[in-house]
């Protein structure tokens, strides 16, 4: 399985490609930042994101786009920035048919780290020993984009089983 992850942000958007599939080495494919400038129109900005985002999926061709879920803090103006950014890689992704997936950053963490409350030093780090890696990916940004690719490629396997219960269930009760 080939996932694109995105760490959505405006001025940083992280991208990282991670090959593999569960309880097997993983390989890194590439890593990099999208950059806007953050004195930009809000447009042009999520234009630049999108003409980067475009790029990676030309260049990989992911079978997932793997996106880091928008959660509420405090400061507003940053949620919004990162929700556009977001949208923007959902977008790109559906526009070519390819699947995305949903990660919160505790269950990004909790999958790399094996805690839900990892900094981001520890995130680096798991990111470059899972990756056999020679220096943790920077910025934060680009190594978070990564954790989303693994921690997509290890939890995937047991998402699938659970929607085709789900689905199984859901069937048995229609025929009743």
């Amino acid at each position: 399985m080939r996932v694109l992850g995105v760490d959505p942000g405006l001025t940083r958007c992280g991208v990282g490609v991670v090959e593999g599939v569960a309880g097997r080495p993983l390989k890194m494919l590439g890593v990099g930042v999208v950059r806007t400038p953050a004195d930009a129109d809000i447009g042009l900005r999520l234009v630049g994101i999108e003409r980067g985002l475009e790029e990676w999926l030309d260049r990989f061709e992911p079978e997932l786009v793997a996106v880091e879920r928008v959660f509420s803090q405090h400061n507003v103006r940053t949620v919004m920035g990162t929700a556009q950014a977001s949208a923007v890689a959902m977008l790109c992704a559906a526009r070519r048919g390819i699947p995305v997936a949903l990660h919160t950053p505790s269950e990004v963490k909790a999958a790399v780290t094996g805690s839900g409350r990892a900094d981001k030093a520890q995130v680096g780090s798991m990111v470059t020993r899972l990756l056999r890696l020679d220096a943790p990916p920077k910025p934060a940004d680009a190594a978070d984009a990564l954790a989303l690719a693994i921690c997509h490629i290890w939890r995937a396997p047991a998402q699938n089983r659970l929607q085709q219960a789900v689905a199984l269930h859901a069937s048995k009760g229609r025929s009743a």
